[in-house]
């Protein structure tokens, strides 16, 4: 049974900085790309952040130049670091797990990904 097991959400204020991470059961976790996407209360889930099984780093627009996602193989661990969070950064945050590379395209469409966490939540207040 594979399991994505998020953690690291909370309340923030506008402004602060959050880390969530998601620990995996994949074996081997590197073998796998890794995305965060963000679904906020009535809203679509949306994609936030991705890496490839090499490490490139793929960003939506509105996550880019404030998140920094990164992995650490040797602990089958994906995080997303989060600064100058805003209240529209509130949502539940899913990691994702897929068992092949692609393009920027792929990897911000959620067909493409195999394995979903459970979520964490993460408020940002004004």
């Amino acid at each position: 049974q594979v399991q994505l097991i998020e953690s690291g959400g909370g309340s923030v204020q506008a402004g602060g900085s959050l880390r969530v991470s998601c620990a995996a059961s994949l074996r081997p976790f590197s073998g796998y790309a890794m995305g965060w996407f963000r679904q906020a209360l009535g809203k679509e889930r949306e994609f936030v952040s991705a890496i490839s099984r090499t490490a490139m780093t793929y960003y939506s627009d509105s996550a880019k130049d404030r998140v920094a996602i990164s992995r650490d193989n040797a602990k089958s661990t994906v995080y997303l670091q989060m600064n100058s969070l805003k209240p529209e950064d509130t949502g539940v945050y899913f990691c994702a797990a897929a068992a092949q590379g692609g393009t920027y395209r792929d990897y911000s469409d959620q067909r493409f990904y195999d394995h979903w966490g459970q979520g964490t939540q993460v408020t940002v207040s004004s």
